[in-house]
């Protein structure tokens, strides 16, 4: 089976409703609308791991690093992050300070083009020092 074209950013449409305020400033779109018949791909729970294996304490460092690898992903099934159209973040005893790391990442990643996103608060993730995870829905054309 060979890759196709893939979805543009243009055919993942955005809608962010006058009645619900503009969310794209906390670094997500209210709903995104796929086009008909698009392939998706998931990708499962990226987290601050760096290629050694090795995890900083520090969440904001697990949080680029998660973002990262979430980009490697990316690559490694031919997409861009414009195709992304949704996330599911998982923060470890989520509060409000946590809140500008997170889309201060987001927009660095997605820039304009903001994928829906859900924000989970955990009390713990797979691996105990594990702080933050990203898993993402992907339209592959």
């Amino acid at each position: 089976m060979g890759l196709s074209t893939p979805v543009t950013a243009e055919e993942l449409t955005l809608v962010n409703p006058a009645k619900l305020g503009d969310p794209t400033s906390k670094g997500y779109s209210t709903a995104v609308i796929v086009p008909a018949n698009a392939r998706v791909a998931y990708i499962s729970g990226q987290g601050g791991f760096d290629s050694t294996g090795g995890l900083s304490p520090d969440f904001e460092v697990q949080v680029a690093q998660a973002y990262a690898n979430l980009g490697t992903a990316l690559e490694g099934i031919g997409a861009k992050p414009d195709q992304v159209a949704k996330l599911t973040v998982y923060v470890v005893n989520h509060d409000m300070s946590k809140l500008g790391v997170l889309t201060q990442n987001v927009i660095a990643m997605f820039g304009d083009r903001l994928p829906a996103q859900t924000l989970i608060s955990v009390p713990k993730l797979a691996i105990d020092p594990m702080l933050f995870e990203v898993e993402a829905v992907v339209v592959l054309d």
